[in-house]
């Protein structure tokens, strides 16, 4: 019995996802499970400088990163988000508000990060606070430009709304961070800002839009509901020490 036993530990192959090449088999096995969100990038993915591993038991292929695993299997998974909706309208921008893209003000970037990310970061209801470094908020969080729309009062910047780009899925794309600054919420800017980018995305051929949204962050969840967006897919965090 203990020799067969061993036999079946034997059996699966650990690999470190390093090269390229494993790496986009690692993508392919997360798309695979999670079709119904975006998958970082081969580029994204070095840069976050995770420890990604790839197994290989009775040729069955399972990815496990960040402490999640994901398994591969046959039949397709459910998803997050609303369905697109054609020939959207832009919102009218209240009165001393300016919106433009980050593609027109790219020096807007590093503010957006410093002035609005890091304040929301402290703000959303996850069991670990949110820690992105300014080099992963470039590269990840903020990849379209031209679908970044940023609100401005004068030169103050007041609220972020837009899309990250899904190179797997171009119909569809993720919602990017939507936040207001503390002292200028309840205004309905989040809301349209939100519009403004559904309506960008559904006149560049987008046909739906998602995102995640946590327990504790209802402000946002009822935006979302006003919007059109339905659940589709929850996801429950689970933490515990391990017995080391």
């Amino acid at each position: 019995e203990e020799a067969r036993e061993a036999e079946a530990v034997r059996m699966i192959e650990l690999r470190a996802a390093e090269s390229n090449d494993e790496l986009e088999l690692w993508r392919s096995v997360r798309i695979a499970v999670l079709p119904n969100e975006r998958t970082a990038s081969v580029a994204e993915l070095r840069s976050r400088g995770s420890f990604m591993l790839l197994a290989y038991p009775d040729r069955s292929e399972v990815a496990r990163v960040r402490g999640t695993l994901r398994v591969r299997r046959d039949r397709p998974a459910g998803g997050a988000g609303p369905p697109g909706r054609p020939d959207e309208q832009r919102p009218a921008v209240p009165d001393g508000i300016d919106v433009v893209t980050l593609a027109e003000r790219r020096e807007l970037l590093p503010r957006l990060y410093h002035e609005l990310a890091l304040q929301a970061f402290e703000d959303i209801p996850t069991p670990r606070k949110v820690e992105i470094t300014l080099e992963q908020w470039e590269t990840e969080w903020v990849n379209w430009p031209e679908a970044t729309f940023v609100a401005l009062a004068g030169d103050e910047i007041v609220v972020m709304a837009g899309l990250n780009h899904d190179a797997d899925r171009p119909d569809r794309a993720e919602n990017a961070l939507t936040t207001v600054r503390r002292d200028q919420r309840g205004q309905g800017l989040a809301r349209m800002l939100k519009e403004t980018a559904t309506a960008w995305a559904s006149a560049h051929g987008i046909r739906e839009i998602y995102t995640w949204t946590q327990t504790g962050n209802e402000n946002m969840r009822a935006v979302n509901e006003r919007l059109g967006y339905v659940t589709r897919d929850v996801s429950i965090s689970v933490r515990r020490k391990l017995p080391l």
